[in-house]
């Protein structure tokens, strides 16, 4: 129990909260501001590495994230200092992924030069259409032929490129969303994120759309098949999904949401970054501000941005690692689930299950079928204990 976070690993989250623009799906802790002293930045996040490194100094560090908001429009010094930081407070894996997230409307093979001399190996682009109107309604500062050029300026200086799609959009019919997602993995090199619109409340569209004003979004049919279209293109075009939105080919799936899913620990670090620590054989959920400001001035005046810890009982633990792990293909382990709750899951509900399909057991692990990870809330909800 006191190391069950190895099954995972160790990954640092580095939260850069500001974007040029609010788009209006978006439900992320993303602020548009007129001015951003990077110095002050830059001071905040240093602090914050050491002090969560002087709790967790003698581990492996596994992979580290630059998440937001918009990365990209950190300065390359900034992304810089912050990596020769890390350096120093953690021994690196040999295989150390360290991804940064990017909008293509911020992509410039200059800056890009340089976030990869820092240290940077892995982007993930903004690119969420490939059509000029879609990009349009969905609030996307970029053109599809920007986003391209965005695209061939990250390849041509990173290995590893990602980029997100957005599917089941407003008037979106099955045989478009055929054509662009071919047109995808046309470009794509080994991983491709493809999430179904999701209309979130306290966003644009979830004010639209409770006014009844957002007109077109498919119906639930409609939208499971575009679901399953695309687990077949993808897994025809040897990129299968590794998780229910991921698709990647074999070893190239993101090492960093792995450590999620796999339910590790990883520091969580920025305004709105929450994480999971295990210190002195317990795992504790930290969470932080979600405003900028208000990090930035907790970490000045009281030497931590983290809001008070709280450590998770053994059936929280094992809630979360069934939330997680059964997004992702080879599913959770039985004997690890064991290891947390102190209880197997219900005989009854896997027979179930495994009866109608949903599940499959074997070798130890219990992992969704094609069949059951349409439904995977459902599946949940019949394992929850």
């Amino acid at each position: 129990m006191t190391e069950d976070w190895r099954n995972g690993g160790f990954g640092l989250y580095l939260h850069w909260p500001f974007c040029a623009s609010k788009c209006p799906y978006c439900d992320f802790n993303s602020h548009v501001a007129a001015e951003i002293d990077q110095n002050r930045w830059n001071r905040a996040y240093l602090a914050e590495i050491e002090r969560v490194g002087a709790e967790t100094k003698d581990r492996v560090l596994n992979s580290v994230f630059f998440g937001g908001g918009t990365p990209s429009l950190m300065d390359p010094d900034l992304v810089a200092a912050i990596l020769d930081k890390v350096r120093t407070t953690w021994r690196f894996a040999n295989d150390i992924e360290i991804t940064l997230e990017a909008n293509p409307s911020s992509i410039e093979s200059g800056r890009f030069r340089a976030y990869s001399e820092a240290g940077v190996n892995r982007v993930s682009m903004g690119m969420q259409a490939l059509n000029d109107a879609d990009l349009r309604r969905l609030g996307r500062m970029h053109s599809v032929a920007e986003g391209r050029r965005a695209f061939d300026i990250a390849r041509s200086v990173f290995d590893r490129v990602s980029f997100d799609l957005i599917y089941a959009r407003q008037d979106q019919t099955l045989d478009a969303w055929r054509a662009e997602l071919t047109e995808a993995l046309s470009m794509a090199i080994d991983h491709l994120s493809l999430y179904q619109l999701t209309i979130e409340e306290g966003t644009a569209f979830g004010a639209r759309h409770a006014a009844g004003k957002l007109r077109g979004l498919p119906e639930d049919e409609a939208a499971a098949d575009m679901y399953l279209l695309t687990q077949e293109i993808c897994d025809a075009h040897g990129m299968p999904a590794y998780e229910v939105s991921n698709h990647a080919r074999a070893g190239a799936e993101s090492r960093h949401n792995l450590i999620y899913w796999r339910y590790g620990d990883y520091a969580g670090i920025g305004p709105g970054a929450h994480g999971r620590l295990t210190l002195n054989g317990a795992r504790q959920a930290t969470d932080t501000p979600k405003a900028p400001n208000a990090w930035l001035e907790a970490v000045e005046s009281r030497g931590t941005g983290e809001l008070p810890r709280a450590a998770l009982p053994r059936d929280e633990q094992a809630i979360e690692y069934l939330l997680f792990g059964l997004r992702l293909a080879e599913g959770i382990s039985a004997d690890r689930y064991r290891a947390l709750w102190g209880h197997d899951l219900p005989q009854d509900r896997l027979e179930y299950l495994s009866d109608l399909g949903m599940i499959q057991v074997e070798q130890g692990r219990i992992s969704a079928t094609k069949a059951g990870m349409p439904v995977l809330n459902a599946i949940l909800r019949e394992l929850m204990p």
